[in-house]
């Protein structure tokens, strides 16, 4: 669990306008934080099945936050990757299929 402190730090060091306390941005960071601590936490506590439950539950929440960001906002998402240095693995099976940010600007390019 985070303390006060460090998730002011983390909510400081990625927010995206002055009031920023839950754009996926934020939330991703939190959640990487917290991985990073209970992944050390199950490193030395092998049998704490509560806590690696909770992992599993933290991990699957942040890969559902970053594909929403990788749907939205390209670029965004990008820069969070780089900073968090998180390993992603591209939902894309074909580099020929478009992204769906691309799919969304061919949609109104038409539209025009």
């Amino acid at each position: 669990m985070l303390d006060k402190k460090k998730k002011n730090q983390i909510i400081a060091k990625f927010k995206t306008h002055a009031n920023d306390t839950g754009s996926p941005e934020v939330q991703v960071a939190i959640l990487t934080a917290e991985i990073t601590d209970l992944t050390g936490h199950l490193k030395s506590h092998k049998k704490d099945f509560s806590s690696r439950r909770g992992l599993i539950r933290k991990v699957n929440q942040r890969r559902k936050l970053l594909r929403y960001l990788e749907k939205t906002d390209e670029k965004s998402f990008e820069t969070i990757v780089k900073k968090l240095k998180i390993k992603i693995t591209r939902r894309k099976t074909s580099e020929d299929e478009p992204t769906a940010a691309e799919l969304k600007k061919i949609e109104q390019t038409t539209k025009k």
